[in-house]
């Protein structure tokens, strides 16, 4: 979890849903004294950024690992492991030449993106720049991934 991510919701909520390690810090050892990094991103089939902020899509397409999200996604294969990314920001941020760079720059360094979609914000607008919703993203995920998925009734 990136440091934005615990403002929102804690670490120890993350840990108690998945019943496995959360991560926050690139410095902190949770299972090894091995650089965790390199071990997490070898064990990853897929690695999902949801939501996909502004600040981490300019972040990924500059090479940045100034937390623990982009330093794991860094020591990831893309050709062998696939990263999808789920922007999400409001329709302005999304509008931005900046963003629309670091999109085509992301993509050509080998991310999957899905979304954003169109609709109410946090922000109260209404526009482009809303996450894609979660079963859209599991759908992509399992495409990604070679398997199907059932949608709920």
């Amino acid at each position: 979890m990136t440091e934005g991510a615990t403002k929102f919701v804690t670490p120890l909520t993350f840990q108690a849903l998945s019943g496995r390690p959360v991560y926050t810090s690139p410095w902190e050892h949770i299972e090894a004294h091995d650089p965790q990094h390199i071990a997490l991103a070898g064990a990853a089939r897929l690695a999902i950024i949801a939501p996909c902020t502004m600040d981490c899509m300019a972040r990924l397409a500059a090479g940045r690992t100034d937390d623990v999200v982009t330093l794991i996604v860094s020591a990831i294969d893309r050709t062998k492991t696939p990263v999808l990314l789920a922007p999400s920001m409001n329709d302005v941020m999304w509008a931005q030449p900046a963003t629309s760079r670091n999109l085509v720059t992301l993509r050509e360094d080998g991310f999957e993106v899905i979304g954003p979609g169109e609709g109410w914000q946090a922000c109260r607008h209404v526009g482009v720049g809303r996450m894609s919703e979660p079963e859209e993203i599991l759908q992509r995920a399992a495409q990604l991934l070679g398997r199907t998925v059932s949608s709920r009734s």
